[in-house]
C-alpha cells in the first residue's frame, strides 16, 4: 500500500470522481459493494442472453461480464493482501 494525494472532483456518495496521480483524466470510483452488484447483474444478463437467439448480444454481455469480473478480482485480491474484509458475501 502507498499513500498519495489525489484530486477529488466530486465526492457524491457512491459516485466519486477523482484523478489518480500520473493519469491525465479523472476516473469514477466504484465502491466494492457497488462493483459486486454490477458483476452480479452482468452475470444475470449474460445467462439470460445465452438463452436468446441473439448470439452477438450474448457475446457482448459475456465480454462486459468478464471485464467486471476481472476488476472485481483485482479488488478482492487487494483487500485480501491487506487483511481487509470484503463488504459483501460471495456466493459459494
Amino acid at each position: 500500500m502507498k499513500i498519495e494525494q489525489i484530486e477529488i472532483y466530486s465526492d457524491t456518495s457512491n459516485l466519486a470522481v477523482m484523478r489518480h496521480p500520473g493519469r491525465n483524466f479523472p476516473g469514477s470510483l466504484i465502491q466494492g459493494d457497488s462493483l459486486f452488484i454490477l458483476v452480479q447483474e452482468a452475470r444475470e444478463l449474460h445467462e439470460a442472453l445465452k438463452l436468446s437467439s441473439n448470439g452477438d448480444l450474448a457475446a457482448l454481455a459475456e465480454m462486459h461480464k468478464e471485464k467486471l469480473e476481472d476488476r472485481l478480482a483485482v479488488y478482492e485480491n487487494a483487500l485480501l493482501e491487506h487483511g481487509i474484509s470484503l463488504p459483501y458475501t460471495r456466493d459459494a
